[in-house]
């Protein structure tokens, strides 16, 4: 059986990052710097396979984790909010964890598009 990083790394979590049946740790290969994870404590697969309570307690964390990133950091502008689900949209642990990206200004040269960005010839319109 396969050991799961994120099952492993959910009973280390600071009480102050645990919200409900989610916690919030960093990622380990931020895309700026500040960028959190919010991870369910049950192993599940990806965010449709999250509770509605787990879904519930996520939102939470995030924004939670917003204001804790705002007051930490004041040239936070901007935050990206992301959930992969399956392969073919970029998850590589196949357990379910949705991403709070802080943002700031020129942190890029053409923000427009944010997300849409994921298939790069799509992300300006």
């Amino acid at each position: 059986m396969r050991t799961c990083r994120f099952c492993s790394l959910v009973d280390t979590v600071n009480l102050a990052d645990r919200f409900g049946t989610v916690v919030v740790v960093p990622d380990s290969f931020p895309v700026t710097p500040g960028h959190r994870l919010v991870v369910p404590v049950r192993h599940c697969d990806d965010y449709f396979a999250m509770t509605d309570v787990e879904r519930a307690d996520a939102a939470r964390a995030l924004i939670e984790s917003r204001m804790r990133l705002l007051a930490e950091d004041p040239s936070v502008t901007g935050f990206n909010i992301g959930w992969n689900c399956g392969t073919s949209a970029g998850q590589t642990v196949e357990h379910a964890h949705g991403h709070l990206i802080p943002r700031r200004d020129n942190d890029t040269p053409e923000p427009a598009g944010g997300v849409r960005g994921v298939i790069p010839e799509r992300q300006k319109y």
